[in-house]
């Protein structure tokens, strides 16, 4: 018998709601008569706006009091954005399923200039990514990058009343809240791989709750989750957290995945970048395959550089 009642834990940000509540309504339409009540945790990313994300530690800072809240047995699950999921997960927890992934990019927001390429010399940027910011800085060394926290709301406030020029978002997310016409550009891969992960949403469970693993199951997008685990291996290999300028982006086409990743400096001045290709089912051996070579090719002093300064 299915269970009649889940609990969904959730950030409380307009976006970690919309994406809570996409979860309820996928499951409440899979199994009708179903009770799904949300319950509304704080982080500790939520709590530290003033501090760069790169000062205050890794991608847990957005799980943390969650997975606390499902070890304990007071929620069922948790929806996140994989990219703020870390690579190693709690004794207990497991990614039960991970959903279709949207728009994996980048979007580059700037009423006034529309594109990167349109920005005058020296124009000032926000973005709370080192990953973006090296990025950026690698196809614009000219640009000042200045740090910018808060959900999707609060940032889009800071740049209409503030006195940056740009900022960069994620476009799934800005998709998702309804606020696509604010991109003025998708900034293409050349320019800035996205993190591992987005784009696509990870539902995490209890690894010994069978029946609502099972319930679970039909979310899960089988493409996805290939590609998702061929970048979270490349990461697990080079131990990146969000403080490390990494990006990383797997596709499965006909039966191939392609795996592209990045590494930088926090400048952008120096960077290792390549690609792998190869069969789906050896997502995680493809992941790890090209962070060996890359940190074999330098990519191992660029962050080696990067924890010495941090």
């Amino acid at each position: 018998m299915k269970r009649k009642k889940l609990v969904i834990g959730t950030r409380s940000s307009k976006l970690a709601l919309w994406q809570a509540n996409y979860i309820a309504a996928c499951l409440r339409d899979q199994y009708p008569g179903i009770e799904v009540n949300l319950v509304h945790i704080v982080t500790t990313g939520d709590k530290i706006l003033d501090v760069p994300l790169a000062k205050i530690g890794g991608k847990g800072l957005f799980t943390k009091e969650l997975e606390t809240a499902m070890l304990r047995g007071e929620i069922d699950l948790a929806v996140h954005s994989l990219k703020d999921m870390p690579t190693e997960l709690p004794e207990g927890l497991l990614l039960a399923a991970i959903t279709e992934r949207a728009d994996a990019g980048d979007a580059f927001i700037s009423p006034k200039y529309g594109t990167v390429e349109n920005l005058p010399q020296g124009a000032k940027v926000g973005t709370s990514s080192l990953r973006r910011k090296a990025q950026l800085l690698k196809y614009r060394p000219d640009l000042v990058i200045h740090d910018l926290r808060g959900n999707l709301d609060t940032r889009l406030k800071k740049l209409d009343t503030g006195d940056l020029d740009a900022i960069l978002l994620a476009v799934a997310g800005l998709k998702r809240l309804g606020w696509q016409e604010r991109i003025t550009q998708v900034l293409p891969s050349e320019i800035c791989l996205p993190a591992v992960g987005q784009g696509a949403l990870a539902i995490e469970a209890r690894s010994d709750d069978e029946e609502v693993l099972e319930m679970l199951a039909f979310l899960n997008h089988q493409e996805t989750r290939l590609a998702v685990e061929a970048e979270r291996a490349y990461l697990a290999e080079v131990e990146g957290g969000c403080q490390i300028p990494i990006g990383v982006y797997a596709t499965v086409n006909q039966g191939v995945l392609n795996l592209e990743a990045a590494i930088l400096s926090v400048d952008g001045v120096r960077q290792i970048r390549k690609t792998i290709s190869g069969a789906p089912a050896e997502a995680k051996q493809l992941g790890k395959a090209l962070a060996q070579n890359m940190l074999d090719a330098g990519g191992r002093e660029i962050l080696q550089e990067l924890e010495v300064n941090q």
